[in-house]
């Protein structure tokens, strides 16, 4: 079964950090774009992140540029999102998907989506 899944999510104090890892199962995320989404409570999902397939170009949305990073290891199969400075307002479920196009936030241009992962910013 073709799927992607991500790990690392928690409960965090603000201030805090954490990394999220997206990996796949039964197929390789190497020539893929993969691109990070957020769902909040009661909110639409948003995107968060993006990076191509070569790891040399990224995106991010405004609320999280310079604390958020995104990065891939290819010799791992893996991309990861390091998140530091959270706030509270970054608590959501946290999805990673891949596309075999470039960077969007765009959802219908994903071909594979994880599960999500639950990220709490809390005190």
């Amino acid at each position: 079964q073709l799927q992607l899944v991500e790990s690392g999510g928690g409960l965090v104090q603000p201030g805090g950090s954490l990394r999220l890892s997206c990996a796949a199962s039964g197929f390789t995320l190497n020539y893929d774009a993969i691109g990070w989404f957020r769902r909040a409570p009661g909110k639409k999902r948003e995107g968060v992140s993006c990076i191509d397939s070569s790891g040399r170009n990224t995106n991010y949305t405004d609320s999280v540029k310079g604390r958020f990073t995104v990065s891939r290891d290819n010799t791992k199969d893996t991309v990861y999102l390091q998140m530091n400075s959270l706030k509270p307002e970054d608590t959501a479920v946290y999805y990673c998907a891949a596309t075999f196009l470039d960077c969007s936030d765009n959802e219908s241009f994903y071909n594979y989506w994880g599960q999500g992962t639950q990220v709490t910013v809390s005190s």
